[in-house]
């Protein structure tokens, strides 16, 4: 064999070989047995505080929808990103539209390791890369509250994806370098509880950090900027940065972002628009505890002073 074949032989050997550890490397991974034990039976009641925590409204109900329509779980919202389109799909209680037929282990797969019950992985723009810092109980009991919502006929648009971007196993290698549950702030061992429980909101189910954290070239959240602001997913205009410093939130008080959590007026009386005031409806909707508890978590972020360029003034999320 000449030298030129058997160094043919041994890239071709040497690609096989990789393309092996990639295909086994980039394999979904479902919830083992005592994960799945750790997600108890789900309390509706409960569930409802974690669904507007997580803002579920703002991508999943149709665009500027108010009161009980927020409750619609259509979809539909195009997400304009540098990989191509992504749309929010229904996830009304409707069984062929919606989620109706999923289990609790569908549902916990799908939250906390961005697998569907088809074992295929789930694209990032659905942000499990934040609920990975969920609590089990609490994502068993927002499955039971989603379970009492209207179910709503009709699939939304797929995705508007290219290649490479619509091959999806390759998501696999994406999460062993983006998806963890470890915190993303570390805060000391006698923190106040309420930072404590501020941060569990903001970087699990709140997903803030998705929109407010600028992204590297794989789409991943540069942590090292977090909060720092990033471009809006909507294609247009900007994320602010609501770091505590200069360029940030910093002259904000803990009092005057948990009132911009409830009404949306940031200390200069204007009102916040966009998709923050889609985020508003639903921080609006959880108790003056948890609110103020994200302000206390959002005071103690490092400050980017060059984060992402943003408008005076910036709202939290």
């Amino acid at each position: 064999m000449g030298l030129f074949r058997k160094l043919a032989v041994t890239v071709v050997a040497l690609g096989a070989a990789a393309a092996a550890v990639g295909w086994f490397l980039s394999a979904p991974k479902q919830l083992d047995a005592d994960q799945l034990a750790a997600l108890g039976t789900g309390d509706a009641t409960r569930g409802e505080r974690i669904f507007w925590a997580g803002g579920c409204s703002s991508c999943h109900a149709r665009p500027k929808s108010q009161g009980d329509a927020m409750l619609q779980l259509a979809g539909g919202l195009e997400l304009k990103t540098p990989f191509g389109v992504f749309v929010p799909p229904n996830i009304s209680s409707d069984p062929a539209s919606g989620i109706g037929n999923w289990s609790l282990e569908h549902f916990a797969n799908a939250m906390l390791n961005g697998v569907s019950p088809a074992g295929e992985h789930y694209y990032p723009a659905f942000p499990y890369s934040s609920y990975a810092r969920m609590k089990p109980a609490d994502v068993a009991d927002l499955f039971a509250f989603m379970k009492t919502l209207p179910a709503v006929e009709g699939n939304a648009a797929g995705h508007q994806l290219g290649f490479p971007f619509n091959i999806r196993r390759g998501l696999g290698l994406w999460k062993l370098l983006h998806l963890s549950d470890e915190p993303v702030i570390a805060l000391a061992a006698d923190a106040p509880e309420s930072v404590a429980l501020g941060r569990y909101l903001v970087e699990g189910p709140g997903h803030c950090g998705e929109c407010h954290t600028p992204r590297d070239f794989a789409g991943g959240a540069k942590k090292d900027q977090w909060l720092a602001g990033a471009p809006a997913a909507e294609g247009t205009g900007v994320i602010p940065n609501i770091t505590s410093g200069e360029g940030g939130i910093g002259a904000w008080s803990e009092a005057e972002i948990a009132s911009f959590l409830s009404d949306g007026f940031n200390p200069e009386f204007d009102s916040a628009g966009g998709a923050m005031a889609d985020v508003i409806k639903s921080t609006a909707r959880l108790t003056p505890e948890d609110r103020t508890a994200i302000a206390a978590y959002l005071k103690l972020i490092p400050p980017h002073p060059n984060g992402y360029p943003a408008a005076p003034a910036p709202p939290p999320s």
